[in-house]
């Protein structure tokens, strides 16, 4: 088996982000997955591309699947883990913007993986 460029950082999922990705079709669920794995070793995903607004490290992965627009955003900014913020499937049919209330979500969600990853940091330190 082939060496992975960097040991894989754990995946952790915040809020409903995990029962929301499961509620994806499954051929989304699998496209998603690979490419977090690829997050997880460092690598950069093929439909990943950065979320506006909140600078280098918060990642949108993006999957069209029978007329739906499904989007993962997960962040590789934080030490411990790759933490994966929102899944949900994209509800205006126009534009690619996504809506403001998601976009307030995510920035909580981000709080708080913020605040595990110190959390989990300074366990490590006391180690």
């Amino acid at each position: 088996m082939e060496e992975l460029p960097h040991p894989a950082k754990p995946l952790r999922w915040i809020g409903s982000s995990r029962k929301d990705f499961k509620a994806f079709p499954p051929k989304v669920q699998d496209g998603f997955g690979f490419e977090l794995f690829l997050a997880q070793t460092g690598q950069h995903p093929p439909s990943a591309k950065p979320l506006k607004d909140f600078g280098s490290g918060v990642v949108e992965l993006v999957d069209d699947f029978d007329k739906d627009t499904y989007r993962a955003v997960y962040t590789v900014r934080l030490a411990t883990a790759v933490y994966v913020l929102h899944a949900f499937k994209k509800k205006s049919k126009q534009g690619s913007k996504t809506r403001q209330s998601d976009i307030e979500l995510i920035r909580r969600r981000l709080r708080t993986a913020e605040a595990d990853d110190a959390a989990r940091s300074q366990q490590e330190d006391t180690k």
